[in-house]
């Protein structure tokens, strides 16, 4: 069933609303206090005030506004996750840059309907940026106004700019040797965007971002942004991307991923 536009403009505005709350609880630790801890005792896996009490003010407005939709959450888990609706949250998508203090962090916040990812959004707010979508398209609001979102043109993978977020922590031997052969026939190669690469492509100014090893908060909320943009999103072997995250290639357009492909299809899990 495809929900119409009208309800989606509604879920839409609680959308920002969300992105709002996170802000108000993420902005003022960022670069400043934001209580670290180590989610692993033989490894690094970070966690901050920020994530943990982003997620709390996301949900908390969910329960309040809309009792019978289910959550699915990076840091508290599943609430009713096969509910007709359900809010995919990562509150803090990459928090090593936010530890590091870079700006490349960004809020993940999407909804399912019936299992399939119809709205979503990538909130940057330190730089006041909300990219937002769904099938009636996406947009950019900012300070600088709203505009909408378009990807762009790029035939062929040697003139693509495109991203990932770390090789070698995020991939396989095999994927990294897919990702080699990605890279070598690109124009240009950007790391450590985390999913601020997403919003770029949306944008129009990437190309192409390649991942592995994602969990659904990871990349759900993008896929609508995507959509609406124009873009596509599969897994390595061209199929939509599965709740369960996994490997994915974005591009903003067909004939760049189908190029991608090529190279990513041998390492696909």
């Amino acid at each position: 069933m495809t929900l119409e536009i009208a309800r989606l403009e509604t879920l839409e505005k609680f959308l920002i609303e969300l992105n709002h709350a996170a802000a108000n609880v993420i902005l003022p630790l960022f670069r400043g206090d934001h209580g670290l801890t180590n989610k692993l005792d033989g490894g690094f896996d970070p966690v901050t005030e920020a994530d943990e009490g982003a997620e709390r003010a996301i949900r908390a407005l969910i329960t309040r506004h809309y009792p019978n939709h289910g959550v699915i959450g990076e840091e508290y888990g599943e609430d009713r996750p096969d509910a007709e609706f359900v809010w995919v949250l990562d509150p803090v998508d990459g928090t090593r840059a936010f530890i590091a203090g870079l700006p490349l962090w960004c809020t993940l916040i999407g909804l399912r309907h019936q299992g399939v990812p119809i709205l979503g959004s990538i909130g940057q707010s330190y730089l006041d940026e909300l990219y937002i979508g769904h099938a009636g398209g996406s947009r950019l609001m900012s300070r600088g106004g709203v505009r909408p979102l378009r990807v762009r043109a790029c035939a062929t993978l040697a003139h693509a700019v495109i991203a990932t977020t770390d090789p070698d922590a995020c991939f396989t031997d095999p994927e990294r040797e897919a990702w080699r052969n990605v890279r070598a026939a690109s124009r240009l190669a950007r790391l450590g965007c985390d999913a601020y690469a997403y919003a770029m492509v949306a944008a129009g100014t990437l190309d192409l971002v390649v991942e592995a090893g994602l969990q659904s908060w990871d990349i759900e909320a993008a896929i609508p942004v995507i959509a609406g943009a124009g873009g596509i999103t599969t897994d390595w072997r061209g199929n939509p991307v599965g709740q369960v995250g996994g490997q994915i290639a974005m591009a903003g357009d067909r004939a760049c991923l189908d190029a991608a492909l090529v190279a990513l299809r041998p390492s696909a899990t």
